[in-house]
């Protein structure tokens, strides 16, 4: 029945349309305001970096797993390339069109299974699916109490994690 893959499925789904949904409450002024001065020289992330850095997660695995490609996003999700509400979304529906092409080359629980090289060593997919969801979730955790710290009032139900 393919459980495995339509849970993780879901999941993705799910982080995708968090993300969706975030970055339009989230004004266009506020996108990359440093949410409060750290004492130490450390520089915290933004709700946009860190929105950014949980797309970047999953277009790295799921480019990975369709063409062995392991390239960082990173030099292409920097608030200078992205630095609009439309250019993010327009980013997040790349990068749920390339996790999409990632889903279709699964054809059962079994696949899942497969090692690959990812991007050092073999690993499963079903591995790589589930470290990529922590780090994405993570980073889109971060996006939301930054949202909340950059707001006027709660943040809609869902996103409150």
């Amino acid at each position: 029945m393919n459980e495995q893959i339509k849970l993780f499925e879901y999941s993705f789904i799910g982080l995708h349309d968090r993300s969706m949904m975030a970055v339009g409450l989230a004004a266009p002024e506020k996108l990359f305001l440093q949410p409060f001065e750290n004492i130490d020289s450390t520089r915290s992330f933004t709700f946009g970096e860190a929105l950014l850095c949980s797309a970047a997660a999953v277009e790295q695995a799921f480019g990975g797993i369709t063409t062995r490609l392991w390239d960082d996003p990173f030099e292409w999700t920097l608030p200078e390339e992205l630095s609009t509400t439309e250019k993010i979304r327009s980013y997040l529906n790349e990068v749920e069109e390339t996790r999409k092409k990632g889903f279709r080359s699964f054809t059962s629980d079994a696949d899942l299974m497969k090692r690959i090289p990812a991007p050092e060593n073999l690993t499963p997919i079903f591995e790589l699916l589930l470290q990529t969801l922590a780090r994405a979730e993570h980073y889109q955790g971060r996006a939301f109490a930054i949202l909340r710290m950059i707001s006027e009032g709660p943040l809609p139900r869902g996103l409150e994690k």
